[in-house]
């Protein structure tokens, strides 16, 4: 369970059925249960790039907060590929676009960007370095993001990050 930082509490959501007054089409339904988790077109692509250059890494570690989507352990470096919609890219602007469930999903998003919040502190405590970037953003540029991975990784090893204990 998530620790919160001091004076925040947790983000309520309400649950999404009939009962709470929230309706939704068996179309909707359908499409909402084809959206990934994992293996997402962008994360593929990242993966494919630095796979090329050399690196190799960890999925979804789930010792970890937050499960990061690539994780270097011997560099102490978590990546998350976020998609924009469920992560609020844009928040303040982009939340007034939403037109149907406002009751939902405003809290479901601001819910989901509390916990990116949380589970950063989290492995900033433990050592990690944590990237994140858009799904767009990875998509669009690809060189750039495998660029500042590889510089990040570059640097690691110069300077050799201790590890840890555990």
């Amino acid at each position: 369970m998530a620790t919160y930082p001091t004076g925040e509490d947790p983000i309520k959501v309400p649950r999404f059925e009939a009962s709470a007054g929230f309706y939704t089409t068996k179309q909707r339904s359908y499409n909402m249960s084809r959206i990934k988790g994992k293996d997402s077109k962008p994360e593929l692509m990242l993966r494919r790039a630095l796979w090329a250059e050399n690196l190799r890494f960890r999925l979804h570690d789930k010792t970890l907060p937050g499960k990061p989507d690539i994780v270097i352990k011997k560099y102490k470096l978590a990546v998350f590929i976020d998609g924009e919609f469920w992560h609020g890219y844009n928040w303040e602007k982009n939340k007034h676009q939403i037109k149907s469930n406002k009751a939902f999903w405003i809290p479901k998003i601001e819910r989901n960007m509390q916990l990116d919040r949380i589970n950063q502190e989290h492995l900033q405590v433990m050592g990690y370095t944590v990237f994140r970037f858009w799904s767009q953003e990875v998509k669009r540029n690809l060189p750039r993001v495998v660029n500042q991975v590889m510089l990040y990784v570059e640097s690691a090893r110069e300077i050799k990050i201790p590890l840890s204990e555990d």
